[in-house]
C-alpha cells in the first residue's frame, strides 16, 4: 500500500516549491539521476531513502529492483505526481512522506540514503549541512549514504541568475563531522556530463558525488 505522511512545515520553502512544480506539468526527465544508477546499480537491495525525491523517478528506479523505498519531498504537488507515476508502473509499495528536511525527519535507519542535488535558493545558511548530518544519522550499519551535487553552473549559463555557492566534496564532508572510525569514504569525484541547454546550447555540467559507508 503506498502511504503518504504530512509533517510541519516552513510556508516560504513550501510555497517556493510548491510554485516551482506548478509551472509546469512535468519539470524533469523522468529519467534516474545518473550518478544514483552508476553508484547503487551493484549494490544489494534493501531499504532506502530518497532525499527530496521530487517527481519519483529515483525512488521508482530503486523499487523496481527491490528495494524498499520511503520517498520524502516538501512539495505535494511533486509527490502527487511521483505517486502517479509510480501506480501507472504497478508499484505501490512505496511510502511517500512530505517534510520539510529543515524541520522534521523521517523515522528509522535505512540501508541506503540518497540525497541527489539537494539544493535550494531559500534555504537558510546552513541547512544543507545539517540535513546531510541527519541524512548520516539515517544510515544503518553497513550501510551507504550517497551524496550528489551540482559543482558549478552548467557551461552555458553565462551570468548565473543568482549567487549561490556549490559545495566541494572536501567541504560536504567537513560538514558531515564524520568519525573516520565508523565510516569510510569509496567515492569521492567529480562527474562531467554533456548536457544540451533550454535555447539547445550544448554544453556540459560538472557533479560532485559522495559516496560514504558505515561500518
Amino acid at each position: 500500500m503506498t502511504e503518504t505522511h504530512t509533517h510541519n512545515t516552513d510556508g516560504n520553502t513550501v510555497e517556493f516549491w510548491e510554485n516551482f512544480y506548478q509551472e509546469r506539468e512535468q519539470v524533469w526527465s523522468g529519467s534516474p539521476n545518473f550518478l544514483l544508477v552508476r553508484e547503487i546499480s551493484s549494490a544489494a537491495a534493501g531499504s532506502a531513502l530518497d532525499l527530496g525525491c521530487a517527481e519519483g523517478a529515483d525512488a521508482i528506479w530503486l523499487a523496481e529492483r527491490g528495494w524498499q523505498v520511503t520517498a520524502v519531498d516538501v512539495s505535494e504537488t511533486a509527490l502527487t505526481r511521483a505517486r502517479a507515476r509510480a501506480a501507472e508502473q504497478g508499484i505501490t509499495d512505496i511510502d511517500w512522506q512530505r517534510h520539510d528536511l529543515a524541520n522534521t525527519f523521517p523515522a528509522g535507519r535505512f540501508d541506503l540514503v540518497t540525497a541527489q542535488y539537494l539544493h535550494s535558493p531559500v534555504a537558510q545558511a546552513d541547512e544543507r549541512e545539517k540535513i546531510l548530518r541527519r541524512a548520516a544519522e539515517a544510515v544503518s550499519p553497513g550501510g551507504q549514504l550517497l551524496i550528489v551535487g551540482h559543482a558549478e553552473w552548467p557551461s552555458w549559463v553565462e551570468n548565473p541568475p543568482h549567487d549561490v555557492h556549490f559545495p566541494t566534496t572536501t567541504e560536504v564532508i567537513a560538514g558531515l563531522h564524520l568519525d573516520p572510525n565508523e565510516w569510510t569514504v569509496e567515492v569521492n569525484g567529480l562527474a562531467e556530463r554533456e548536457l544540451t541547454g533550454p535555447e539547445g546550447q550544448p554544453g556540459v555540467r560538472k557533479d560532485n558525488v559522495l559516496r560514504i559507508r558505515r561500518h
